[in-house]
């Protein structure tokens, strides 16, 4: 049976996982207009300006809350560092997909909001089955969802990339609980 999740807001000792708003929209444009950033994502386009930022929270907002989750990443004492994300595909459970501005890279948080978000997926949303990707030239990526319990599932994809405008080569993993 799957539960329509409230609201999500979950706490870990460094983040605050919580619902994205309007007022984000700033500081998401702000983090998100990174090559660096965007060219690790399939569907972030380069440049990513204010009305990108506007665009994906008012579609956000509008989201079914029975197959999409979306969480804002906060970082105590310094706010929005990015985002993370379960989204229902064609799959028969949610894939998740994130990302972090790069003055937080290398620090753990995205490993620690995985974590939590995946714990509250299984817990509050009764998800037991999830998959993820990673393009292949972003390992750090992949210890994440390592970290995480996901494994590595032998089958590699080509997903688009809308920041470099290419297929990718993508190494797929999943989640079971």
């Amino acid at each position: 049976m799957t539960r329509t999740p409230t609201p999500p807001r979950v706490k870990t000792d460094r983040l605050v996982l919580r619902e994205p708003t309007a007022a984000d929209a700033p500081r998401l444009a702000q983090l998100a207009n990174d090559f660096d950033v965007a060219r690790m994502t399939t569907s972030m386009p380069f440049p990513f300006t204010r009305q990108d930022a506007d665009a994906f929270l008012t579609r956000m907002a509008a989201r079914d809350r029975a197959r999409e989750a979306v969480f804002a990443v906060d970082i105590d004492g310094q706010g929005l560092a990015g985002m993370l994300g379960f989204h229902q595909k064609d799959e028969p459970g949610p894939e998740i997909g994130y990302w972090l501005g790069r003055s937080y890279w290398g620090a753990g948080y995205m490993t620690e909001a995985a974590e939590a978000a995946i714990a509250w997926a299984r817990d509050g949303w009764a998800k037991r089955l999830m998959y993820s990707g990673h393009f292949a030239d972003n390992p750090a990526s992949g210890q994440v969802l390592v970290k995480a319990g996901f494994l590595y599932t032998g089958v590699v994809e080509q997903r688009m990339s809308r920041a470099r405008g290419a297929k990718t080569p993508t190494r797929m993993m999943v989640w079971l609980a």
